[in-house]
């Protein structure tokens, strides 16, 4: 049998960890340093494993949504290496999600979170610090350090926001972050990048902005949560009309997604329709004062 324990150990090296830091894996050093890192590796990992039970994964950490509902819909709440999309028209609670999550992140460990910050890049102007406000209180943080445990930075066009994922490479590991919130994800590009013309440009610029995300959850083990916004298929004769935006990019991009629609008497309903390791089910929340809520 191949003796694979040792993976976990080798790439939860620190003196890596901190060197990869260090040179933000692009330079020449990093690239060089990498390649070290193979050699390191080289032989002690079967190209063929004998027994697929001899691999050890490298455990990835939960982020609970602060909703039972939304948490067993995910397998217990976000998770670190892994990109979440939350797609659904405007009103639906996409915003709300995020703004909980930058709060639970920041819970101990026996609560469904990760005693961490957060990273909130707001393209649309809709973050609300008094949300936070209200959503710590009712959960037992100090407001005023529940707000100084989120970094907040606001994108005004799409390259303000690429440029923005680049720089949080060097907060992450200095400030304890565990959550990337993008809200929204293809906004901008919309925008920036109307008719059939610019849609070549725009899904290249786009496939490559979703790499870099994927990229950071992997490398840093963080939880990235985006939002997206959908649009109309005016010649959808049967189902549903309404699709993500984005097209298969951001489809393909994203390890887990959930579509989020409007119910009554101000109930909300989710259902996980991409994902690796969950089936596909439907679950109803409810948007309160204290944040977003089982039923």
């Amino acid at each position: 049998m191949y003796e694979l324990t040792k993976l976990k150990d080798i790439i939860s090296d620190n003196r890596i960890r901190k060197q990869l830091f260090k040179n933000g894996f692009r330079t020449p050093e990093s690239l060089i340093f990498i390649e070290k890192f193979k050699d390191k590796l080289r032989g002690k990992i079967p190209f063929f494993p004998e027994d697929i039970n001899e691999i050890k994964y490298i455990n990835s950490l939960i982020i609970s949504t602060g909703c039972r509902s939304l948490d067993d819909m995910l397998g217990g709440g976000v998770e670190t290496g892994a990109v979440t999309e939350f797609v659904g028209e405007f009103g639906t609670g996409k915003t709300q999600i995020c703004h909980q999550l930058s709060v639970t992140v920041q819970l101990p460990a026996d609560m469904g979170g990760l005693e961490a910050g957060a990273i909130y890049i707001d393209t649309e102007g809709t973050f609300r610090p008094e949300r936070i406000i209200q959503i710590a209180s009712y959960r037992g943080i100090e407001p005023k350090k529940a707000l100084k445990n989120i970094i907040y930075a606001r994108a005004y066009n799409s390259d303000h926001q690429i440029l923005l994922i680049d720089e949080v490479r060097k907060i992450i590991p200095e400030k304890n972050i565990r959550l990337l919130i993008l809200d929204s994800l293809v906004g901008h590009f919309r925008s920036e990048y109307p008719g059939r013309e610019f849609l070549a440009v725009r899904q290249q610029k786009l496939n490559k902005h979703v790499h870099q995300l994927l990229e950071i959850a992997d490398i840093f083990n963080i939880a990235v949560v985006v939002t997206n916004q959908v649009l109309s298929v005016p010649d959808t004769f049967f189902g549903n009309p309404l699709r993500p935006a984005g097209g298969n990019i951001v489809a393909h991009g994203c390890t887990y997604r959930v579509w989020l629609r409007k119910g009554k008497d101000n109930r909300r309903l989710a259902r996980i329709f991409v994902s690796p390791s969950h089936p596909e089910v439907e679950v109803v929340f409810q948007i309160t004062e204290n944040g977003v809520e089982d039923v």
